[in-house]
């Protein structure tokens, strides 16, 4: 028997989906493959943008230059989401990221703690890593997958500059918690898409700038320095 998912998809769905809004559908899972590969192969069978697909658990969950992202189950939550943008320019695709760790970064001080923009694409508490971003496009469409680690003890974390919900001592539900990330997603998505300023916007909420940073080019070739702007 399939064990149910711990994030309520049929409540996500009253509460953010309709006419109207940016989300379309909302299906949760206990667990996936990845959510991003799960989605990109529904984009190209013709999914309807703002389908949110949910995870309590990846088996081969990825972030930038293929690297493996993975927890126990139910100590982590994937989020990916298909939008099919009409009209954005191409390269302002390239700050889908940036705008969903704003995204995620508000919705998850509605929920209860107070985190940090990392320039490209990770969300931190006091300088430690709770949630990575990937973006992918896919023919007209993009994929933005979140993972986000919600009930990471100290003895499961990947590297310890890394945290949780659980050890930040946030005791919002997984449901929750996720519904705050999506509601903050719509009006920075908005933003985006109408071309709006987002150099300040982003600027601002961003703790790279004024770091030393080390940028990798790939997964061989790195720059060091420090950061000014974006």
């Amino acid at each position: 028997m399939t064990s149910p998912a711990l994030v309520d998809a049929a409540a996500l769905t009253a509460q953010l989906t309709g006419p109207g809004r940016l989300l379309s559908t909302i299906e949760a899972v206990a667990t996936t493959a990845s959510t991003n590969a799960d989605l990109a192969a529904a984009a190209r069978r013709g999914a309807a943008s703002g389908t949110v697909l949910i995870a309590d658990h990846q088996s081969a969950g990825r972030g930038r230059f293929a690297r493996r992202w993975e927890a126990p189950p139910s100590e982590s939550v994937a989020i990916s989401i298909l939008v099919r943008p009409d009209g954005v320019p191409p390269e302002r695709w390239l700050w889908l990221p940036l705008i969903t760790g704003i995204a995620v970064a508000d919705g998850l001080t509605a929920a209860g703690v107070r985190p940090q923009v990392k320039w490209p694409n990770d969300v931190l508490i006091e300088g430690r890593k709770l949630c990575g971003i990937l973006s992918e496009r896919v023919d007209d469409a993009a994929v933005i997958g979140i993972g986000i680690n919600t009930a990471l003890p100290a003895e499961h974390l990947p590297v310890p500059t890394a945290t949780s919900l659980l050890l930040e001592g946030c005791d919002a539900t997984p449901t929750r918690g996720v519904a705050e990330v999506l509601a903050a997603f719509e009006p920075a998505y908005r933003r985006w898409a109408s071309g709006a300023d987002l150099w300040h916007w982003y600027g601002e909420r961003c703790a790279t700038v004024g770091r030393a940073v080390r940028v990798l080019e790939s997964a061989t070739r790195s720059i060091e320095g420090t950061a000014v702007g974006v």
